[in-house]
């Protein structure tokens, strides 16, 4: 397994979310967002110099601060 942060995902890539880093509020906060452990993620789009991480869950696109992106923990999906 190669789990990298989630910032690390080249633009258009897909993913599954193997774990997170923070506490209750943090796990609680990104639960609500949909981004549970073995859920798929493709990265849509980042900012230069720390800025927001747009991804897609499912049907929704949501943008992470540069921060949160980085205390997810991701696996790359071979062969897409």
């Amino acid at each position: 397994m190669n789990r990298i942060p989630l910032i690390e995902l080249k633009k258009g890539e897909k993913a599954i979310i193997v774990s997170h880093y923070g506490g209750r509020v943090f796990s609680n906060r990104m639960s609500s967002l949909g981004l549970r452990t073995n859920a798929v993620i493709k990265k849509i789009s980042s900012q230069l110099f720390h800025g927001p991480v747009t991804i897609q869950v499912g049907n929704s696109q949501i943008a992470l601060g540069h921060g949160m992106a980085r205390r997810i923990m991701v696996e790359r999906i071979s062969g897409e």
